[in-house]
């Protein structure tokens, strides 16, 4: 769970219908959500939350370039900010990833999304598993790297599921192993 930084909450902010209103309230309550506009500052990939965090971690770990990340901890959903008109971008490189497309939902023009406030708690429904510092620059790789980390993240998780309903438990690995043949030469 991250802070937001002022410049990123005034970034945030103007994507709100009244910025003033938005920053007036995070002043007040610096853990209140907000419902921002997507399409004209940012738009969000959204993914069920046991994928978004293996992308979220995926990303990371690997330097690949991504934005503000937030989780909605009820709706067990991530958000993975782009920069505003991607969705061509994003589903050309997904397109060339996978014949499959994976399960997501594209947020751009006249959809909306609840982020955290600048300062949200441990166990507030909306946090930021990484916060906006600043206005995010223009980054063309951004949602390739999004759409790489989608599909490996998607392929990853379904290996993971089928070792899971292969090997439900120790035994079972055990059993699974071809028998010894000793063939002793002497």
């Amino acid at each position: 769970m991250q802070r937001m930084a002022r410049r990123g909450m005034e970034w945030l902010s103007a994507a709100a219908d009244n910025p003033a209103e938005c920053r007036q309230v995070w002043a007040d309550d610096p853990r209140m959500p907000c419902l921002l506009s997507t399409g004209r500052l940012f738009d969000v990939v959204s993914v069920e939350q046991r994928l978004g965090t293996e992308m979220f971690d995926r990303l990371l770990r690997s330097g690949m370039p991504f934005g503000p990340t937030v989780v909605d901890r009820k709706a067990q959903r991530v958000g993975f900010f782009l920069g505003s008109e991607s969705r061509e971008t994003f589903t050309h490189y997904l397109e060339r990833e996978t014949s499959s497309t994976p399960p997501y939902r594209y947020l751009g023009r006249g959809c909306a999304v609840v982020v955290p406030g600048p300062i949200p708690l441990s166990d507030d429904r909306y946090q930021w598993l990484r916060a906006p510092t600043r206005r995010p620059e223009a980054n063309p790789l951004r949602p390739v790297a999004l759409a790489t980390a989608l599909v490996a993240s998607v392929e990853l998780l379904a290996r993971i599921d089928r070792f899971d309903e292969q090997y439900p438990t120790p035994y079972a690995a055990v059993a699974a192993l071809p028998e010894e043949t000793n063939t002793d030469v002497g």
